[in-house]
């Protein structure tokens, strides 16, 4: 899967340091993936919801949650919102 943007998580993990590990570890599996729909995902991350068109994978020990847009069809991973869990709790990436 080819993953849009990873500076997302870069900005993401110079803010929450021991976030780096975790999403590093997921962008190398994303990358090697060929997930063709999400029952693909969920059998590599038993842990992934779905809200919508999303794709909510849990990092970091539960610490974090990545979200994405997952097209299948092209192979690409988009990085919408990289949250703590209490960011991810308040809910407002879902209006956005």
């Amino acid at each position: 899967m080819h993953v849009i943007s990873p500076k997302m998580l870069r900005m993401f993990w110079d803010v929450h340091p021991d976030a780096r590990g975790p999403l590093t570890r997921w962008r190398k599996r994303a990358r090697l993936a060929k997930w063709k729909s999400f029952d693909d995902v969920r059998g590599e991350y038993a842990s992934a919801d779905q809200y919508e068109e999303l794709v909510i994978f849990n990092i970091g020990g539960n610490k974090y949650r990545l979200i994405v847009a997952i097209h299948y069809n092209t192979g690409c991973v988009y990085i919408r919102h990289v949250l703590t869990h209490a960011e991810y709790d308040r809910g407002n990436w879902k209006k956005e």
